[in-house]
């Protein structure tokens, strides 16, 4: 990497799942599948990963308003729509699952724990957010200390009025460490409602494609598919999250010294990312 050095960056925000930790983001996805089949309503795993980023129990309420699966939802259940009783039913049942399967699949990804020293190198702060619970998160986060990744501030769904799209998580981040404007941090997502988040918020905002949700696939089912497969898969992710708003795509953590390199060169020419 270039020796040139940041110098109007002040912070980076990572998202946990498919960002740093859990290539695929498949620990979330797979839970919701099963909560869904518990109650004789199968969705499949583009249903499951489609509201992911948001907080766990929006996201089975964005799960259940999808036009195919309340028509299923319909047929099981008398014609009745989804309830907020039955979503904080799943959500409860959610929660157990979820992190039954969290210790397999909390692996930092390759090339993160390398970027993030260099980040700080660079004088950055770190912080992260999800959409995991605060009980999920301390797993997450211990595992991923046990492997050299802490960020100095880690934020889940109880540390914010309301989850992403909203910004408030982004706020709290950048008040924990104690950083501002909110132009000088750049956010780190798989998802678009991560990418609506740092927008709203008035952030910088990276994308990334291969490791995470759009493309949704292990590290050992990406490597089973051909080439051109993967390009494929590559350029419909860069889409959606160019569509939500991405300054800038990569396909991994591990990609984005360049990108910050050049928010930190508008930055200096006075060009703002709301601009």
């Amino acid at each position: 990497m270039s020796e040139e050095k940041l110098t109007h960056l002040k912070a980076i925000v990572f998202d946990w799942a498919g960002t740093t930790i859990d290539y695929g983001s498949c620990a979330p996805a797979s839970v919701f599948q099963e909560i869904f089949r518990q109650r004789g309503v199968p969705i499949t795993a583009a249903q499951a990963r489609e509201p992911m980023g948001r907080a766990k129990r929006d996201h089975i309420a964005a799960i259940g308003a999808m036009p195919e699966v309340d028509a299923a939802w319909r047929a099981q259940f008398e014609g009745q729509a989804m309830t907020a009783e039955q979503i904080d039913e799943m959500y409860a049942d959610f929660l157990p699952l979820q992190k039954a399967t969290l210790g397999a699949h909390s692996q930092l990804i390759e090339g993160v724990p390398e970027m993030i020293a260099w980040c700080r190198s660079q004088g950055l702060k770190i912080g992260s957010t999800t959409g995991y619970t605060r009980e999920l998160l301390d797993i997450v986060a211990a595992a991923a200390a046990t492997q050299g990744y802490v960020p100095d501030c880690s934020l889940g769904v109880e540390d914010a009025p309301a989850g992403r799209p909203a910004p408030f998580l982004l706020h709290e981040a950048a008040k924990r460490m104690e950083v501002y404007p909110m132009w000088n941090i750049v956010k780190v997502d798989d998802t678009p409602v991560g990418i609506e988040a740092g927008r709203n918020a008035g952030c910088w905002t990276i994308g990334i494609t291969r490791t995470g949700n759009c493309v949704g696939l292990s590290r050992e089912e990406w490597a089973a598919l051909d080439g051109e497969a993967q390009k494929r898969r590559i350029r419909h992710a860069a889409q959606t999250l160019e569509s939500a708003g991405a300054h800038a795509v990569v396909e991994s953590v591990a990609d984005i010294a360049p990108v910050l390199y050049e928010f930190d060169r508008r930055l200096a020419a006075g060009l703002l990312p709301f601009a």
